[in-house]
């Protein structure tokens, strides 16, 4: 017996699968005969539809979670440091601390 190509279902298929597998009219077994895929495959799209259904209404979607970098900042930190960095090198190559200056 052969294996099945692999194929890549819509997600408005996916969606319908899923919807009914919440219904719960029909077995798992049952939709996935009607939807010729595999029991598990409507079970993981099933929670996925039911873990992201907080989002349709309202609540913090995941990319929503994690903090927004603040670029400006960040480049005015940088340009910060390297004038410390620059100061303070010139400032200990003046003094002859630095392994450079003692050329």
């Amino acid at each position: 017996m052969g294996r099945r190509p692999r194929r890549n279902h819509s997600p408005a298929f996916k969606a319908k699968a899923a919807v009914s597998a919440i219904k719960g009219e029909k077995t798992l077994i049952e939709l996935a005969q009607e939807f010729d895929v595999h029991p598990n495959q409507i079970k993981q799209w099933r929670d996925q539809l039911l873990e992201a259904a907080t989002g349709v209404f309202g609540g913090p979607a995941k990319a929503e979670l994690e903090p927004l970098i603040d670029v400006k900042t960040l480049h005015a930190k940088i340009g910060e440091l390297t004038l410390e960095n620059d100061f303070l090198s010139g400032a200990l190559g003046k003094a002859g601390l630095l392994p450079s200056a003692r050329k």
